[in-house]
């Protein structure tokens, strides 16, 4: 086909390579980014993670923003009657027990918004 014999050779090299491409088969070197990317995994749990610690904080904070407006014996008086209850409230006395966390947020905002 052509003239000089290792064009013949690079050619069916690349038509080779295209067609493993077309297939989805990559060609990578060592230490390079490519299509099978070495962090993936990583970035996998940081998608799941980023969520539910946003969920988590999202729920401290409105727990620490109710035991600031409702004081801490109305709150503690409400989650006791939760959990007397029956069906799932036991178990939203559990969710909003009076934890650290809420305890924290509800002095930060005792500290900014005085009574």
């Amino acid at each position: 086909m052509w003239v000089d014999p290792n064009l013949n050779d690079f050619y069916s090299r690349v038509s080779r390579i295209e067609k493993s491409h077309a297939k989805g088969y990559g060609f990578e070197a060592a230490g390079t980014v490519g299509r099978k990317a070495s962090g993936r995994g990583r970035s996998r749990i940081l998608k799941l993670a980023k969520p539910a610690v946003l969920v988590l904080a999202m729920g401290v904070g409105v727990k620490g923003v109710i035991h600031y407006f409702v004081g801490a014996q109305t709150y503690e008086n409400r989650v006791s009657a939760l959990a007397a209850g029956s069906g799932f409230d036991p178990v939203g006395a559990w969710l909003m027990y009076t934890d650290p966390a809420t305890l924290w947020v509800s002095g930060q905002l005792q500290s900014l918004l005085p009574r």
